[in-house]
């Protein structure tokens, strides 16, 4: 793989471009069970991205929210909001995931319209507000079957990972 290349063939640049499992893998540090998008759609350099998490019923907060009625947690949802939003900033600034790395600061304005379930493919849609240095405001909204599940601005900025 050359740089610049997202292993589909397509250049970490082009507009509209798909990212797959394995990028995001390798540009954000989080992890299943708590790594929660599955793809990105959409790509629009330092502009806009939309992740997609498919929700399944072996979801571990399953388990205990609720049980005999699963709902997603809205944190999480705001969690994937969150990762989506990095993945943006990551990808747009071809960060190093071995030297950078991107902590939430701040979410505002969160509502949540409706409960993400087992079975739902949940997308969310993030856009950046604002962007200065290394910090960038967000938006984000969270859609299952083109209805509004929850909505949030949230910011983010990238720090020298630990050593």
């Amino acid at each position: 793989m050359t740089e610049g290349d997202t292993g589909s063939g397509a250049p970490d640049s082009e507009t509209g471009a798909d990212i797959d499992i394995h990028e995001i893998m390798r540009r954000i540090p989080h992890r299943p069970p708590f790594l929660m998008i599955d793809r990105a759609e959409n790509y629009v350099p330092s502009e806009s991205l939309v992740g997609v998490k498919c929700v399944t019923i072996n979801e571990p907060f399953f388990v205990g929210h609720f049980p005999g009625a699963p709902v997603m947690p809205g944190v999480l949802i705001v969690e994937a909001m969150a990762q989506t939003g990095g993945l943006l900033m990551s990808k747009s600034w071809d960060a190093d995931p071995t030297g950078k790395i991107i902590l939430f600061m701040s979410v505002d304005n969160c509502r949540f319209r409706l409960p993400v379930r087992p079975g739902d493919v949940l997308r969310l849609d993030v856009k950046v507000l604002r962007s200065r240095a290394n910090v960038v405001k967000f938006s984000g909204r969270a859609l299952v079957d083109h209805k509004l599940a929850a909505e949030a601005e949230f910011a983010a900025m990238l720090v020298d990972a630990p050593r």
